[in-house]
């Protein structure tokens, strides 16, 4: 496959994805990810696996799934999916880092594309479908039945698996990667041991996406060894991934009785015999679960114990702070968001929270002014474009807020509704609602027509 025909099979997969109700744009697990994914991917670079070439034509992108399962996936085109539950599994940044080093190499390597050669007698809508079948049967049998039915379609998915060269090739780049970018060697030997228990405890036989990745005897052993001659101690816990991982169970399990238990972890009589990261996790996932069974008092108590634990560690007060924001963001109480947050930061969760906060208190224009520089920088962030647009619309600019709206789905590959909303925008500069602002309905035209072009496009991809 070429790298243009790739991109394009990837992006029409993760343009489902995003309309998956699964889907989560999580600012603080979002931005913890990244932190991780952007030095793995600067490593790759450094060590000439990622060439310019494929660099620039794929999107490297992960998405986060809220899915309680430990999973994770490559899609063609350089798109990644991660399961929450696999974020919350982890002990150390150094075991996430070597999943998301696994997957990456895969598609650095070109795997999918050689795979997806095999079934050059498919089209690739029919690729696209068996693969988001493969994804939906991961969750729903039944459903994932549906969309893969047939024993063509099943003999096709088989052979879309990854081999066991492959396997290897994957671990072994990924982990000279993950070393290169900083990472403890040592993550990658607990993490194999991890997924080797979750695929005893898993393993139902329901077309998981891209089946074979067996944690077998042979890749642990392999991993073992690299990581004796590489000879580097492993590190605890911090507690800033603790709180990450918190907040990654609680999403994954967000019924009553999880919420309750998260609570019950935090108050339980034998807390302060815990290490101290199993405290800041435990107290991070106790508050979140108390706001979200609306238990202000309760929330507000263990926030202190958190700060508290926290201490002078600065990415452990930061997401503190960050907590301690979100909470006060659900009880619309702006000013002591604005107290929380750095307003002037460029960081994403700060900027998100504030912003909101601004648009709440009545400094809409702040908020307009903040966003549209970090959209002007990061145009696919569809979280930014919405909140623009209720900035936009707090101050009465209908068409900035239209075509904000507009963006955002763009940026989640949703190219007709986008269409529509440009359109909406152009109706409203017809009946003279536009207020005079010319420059903008000249940027909304020139967008209509680019988006409409992709509408086209994908009209005869079908």
């Amino acid at each position: 496959m070429t790298l243009g025909a790739e991109r394009k099979l990837g992006e029409r997969i993760a343009r489902e994805l995003y309309r998956d109700p699964d889907y989560i744009d999580d600012p603080v697990l979002v931005e913890y990810v990244q932190d991780i994914w952007q030095p793995l991917l600067k490593a790759a670079r450094a060590r000439g696996e990622l060439g310019p070439e494929l660099d620039q034509r794929f999107a490297w992108q992960v998405l986060l799934g809220k899915d309680r399962s430990i999973n994770a996936f490559a899609l063609p085109g350089g798109w990644l999916g991660l399961h929450s539950g696999l974020v919350a599994a982890t002990a150390s940044r150094d075991e996430l880092a070597s999943v998301l080093a696994h997957e990456l190499s895969h598609v650095t390597q070109r795997h999918i594309s050689r795979l997806m050669t095999q079934q050059s007698q498919q089209t690739p809508l029919m690729i696209a479908a068996m693969i988001l079948g493969a994804l939906a049967a991961s969750k729903n049998p039944q459903a994932g039945g549906a969309i893969m039915h047939g024993s063509q379609a099943l003999a096709a998915q088989q052979q879309l698996n990854f081999s066991r060269d492959m396997e290897r090739e994957a671990d072994r780049i990924g982990f000279g990667v993950m070393t290169a970018a900083g990472f403890e060697p040592q993550g990658f030997v607990t993490m194999f041991e991890k997924l080797q228990h979750a695929a005893r405890l898993n393993d139902n036989g329901n077309y998981p996406y891209l089946r074979t990745h067996p944690m077998t005897t042979e890749r642990a052993a392999d991993m073992q060894s690299r990581q004796q001659l590489a000879s580097r101690a492993p590190v605890p816990s911090t507690l800033e991934h603790a709180m990450a991982a918190a907040r990654a169970r609680v999403i994954s399990y967000p019924g009553v009785d999880s919420l309750r238990a998260a609570v019950a972890e935090a108050e339980a009589a034998s807390f302060a015999s815990l290490p101290r990261a199993r405290q800041a996790g435990a107290l991070y996932a106790a508050i979140l679960a108390a706001t979200r069974l609306r238990d202000n008092a309760t929330a507000a108590r263990l926030q202190a114990r958190l700060d508290a634990v926290a201490g002078e560690d600065a990415a452990a007060q930061r997401l503190a702070r960050l907590l301690a924001a979100e909470v006060a963001i659900g009880q619309n109480d702006a000013a002591r968001v604005l107290k929380l947050v750095d307003v002037d930061s460029r960081r994403r969760p700060d900027l998100l929270l504030s912003a909101q906060a601004q648009v709440q208190s009545g400094k809409a224009a702040e908020a307009a002014q903040r966003l549209q520089t970090w959209v002007t920088n990061q145009p696919r962030d569809a979280t930014a474009w919405q909140l623009l647009a209720s900035a936009y619309a707090a101050q009465g600019q209908q068409l900035r807020a239209i075509r904000a709206e507009a963006e955002a789905r763009v940026a989640d590959l949703d190219y007709t509704a986008a269409l529509d909303r440009f359109k909406a925008a152009q109706d409203l500069v017809r009946r003279g609602g536009a207020g005079g602002d010319h420059i903008e309905a000249s940027i909304v035209d020139t967008r209509a027509r680019q988006v409409e072009s992709l509408v086209r496009e994908q009209a005869l991809e079908r």
